[in-house]
């Protein structure tokens, strides 16, 4: 029994290539980070007036499927946008990790995968017989 709990808990190499990359990628958020341009409540305000407005970072994001779009204060946006280019590249990482899991399961399991594997099992088969 101990050799089964062993064998669970051991990290598969792709586990724990992921886990090394992903140690440098905090913080990371997933969003957009926009630059708009919004009026003020000001009454008297020559920037509105003239039309110009005023420039305000915006972040937009998804929660739970709704969009929702937070103020930024400028000072925090540098901060921001390199926290989003970090959930980009946790992303991509997500994304790369499927293809690199089964070719490691193929190469612990080539009996069980393949075309060999499919015909192999049509033979096992019992087909009804007629009596």
């Amino acid at each position: 029994m101990l050799a089964v709990v062993k064998q669970e808990t051991a990290k598969s190499s792709i586990q724990e290539k992921f886990f090394l990359k992903l140690t440098g990628l905090w913080p990371a958020i997933k969003g957009s980070l926009a630059l708009v341009r919004k009026p003020c409540i000001r009454p008297t305000c020559r920037a509105c007036a003239s039309g110009k407005k005023h420039p305000v970072y915006l972040l937009a994001y998804s929660d739970k499927g709704i969009r929702r779009c937070m103020y930024v204060p400028a000072e925090m946006a540098p901060a921001l946008k390199r926290a989003l280019e970090k959930g980009r590249q946790i992303e991509a990482l997500l994304y790369a990790m499927g293809p690199a899991l089964l070719q490691e399961y193929r190469a612990k399991n080539p009996t069980q995968t393949g075309p060999s594997a499919q015909k192999s099992r049509l033979k096992t088969k019992k087909t009804p017989t007629k009596s």
